[in-house]
């Protein structure tokens, strides 16, 4: 059952600020957007006269627009993002994607331009973090600005069916179902790359968890994967809003 616009509307800003607040966006670079159930539209970040950065990110800065970012409920004051064709192409070529993400998080990046290879180092610490790395993370090569439809293209075509896609020298981008789930997703993923880099630094070779204890490690299941952790960060999110005097 699709749930109501206007909730959706809202879960786009938040998983914007959380997003933020732990360290996967900087400034004003890096947009969540989501499918509206049963149209050819998104809720998208979008940028005003008046942008403050993503973690500052209010519901008004979320706007409708088609896959095509063009629409009568954009708003003359809103810009849509630059790399707009990065959620409308996904949207278009992959109907079960209902979240885009699209971030810069500093581990990732690292991991990406330094080659290191994401592999299964951990096991319980973090099990989805520990299958991304088992079931490969596609690396698109280039870097440049995903501005035009043509150039979303290759990255899509790269990211196949997977969630996750990093681009080197550039960012990640992560689809789930939901906010829920590509929000977790990516802070699993950042997760993984934090520990795939911190390892590197210490000049030693981590080993691979062994096939006996992956096989040993369940499945929990989406509420205690996205819905809970989801629940965690948006708690921690209402605290250090109020931490820092910040406004919705």
């Amino acid at each position: 059952m699709a749930e109501p616009t206007e909730i959706l509307r809202e879960k786009v800003a938040v998983s914007c600020r959380i997003l933020a607040m732990e360290g996967l966006v900087d400034d004003i670079l890096g947009h969540v957007s989501a499918r509206i159930a049963h149209t050819d539209e998104m809720w998208i970040r979008c940028r005003s006269p008046e942008e403050e950065g993503v973690r500052y990110t209010t519901v008004d800065a979320i706007r409708r627009v088609d896959f095509d970012g063009k629409g009568p409920h954009r708003g003359e004051q809103y810009q849509v993002p630059n790399e707009l064709p990065i959620h409308g192409e996904i949207y278009k070529k992959r109907p079960a994607v209902g979240c885009v993400i699209h971030a810069h998080p500093k581990e990732a990046l690292i991991c990406g331009i330094t080659e290191l290879e994401f592999r299964p180092i951990f096991g319980a610490f973090n099990i989805p973090a520990m299958r991304m790395a088992i079931e490969g993370i596609p690396v698109f090569p280039r870097s440049y600005l995903v501005n035009r439809p043509e150039l979303a293209a290759p990255v899509i075509e790269i990211m196949s069916e997977k969630s996750i896609c990093l681009m080197k020298g550039h960012g990640i981008t992560v689809t789930g179902k939901t906010v829920e789930e590509a929000t977790v997703r990516a802070l699993n993923f950042n997760t993984l790359a934090r520990a795939t880099l911190r390892v590197a630094q210490t000049g030693r070779i981590a080993p691979d968890i062994s096939p006996e204890d992956i096989e040993k490690l369940p499945d929990l299941g989406s509420t205690f994967n996205d819905t809970w952790v989801w629940r965690y960060y948006v708690r921690k999110l209402k605290e250090e809003d109020l931490r820092i005097g910040f406004e919705k």
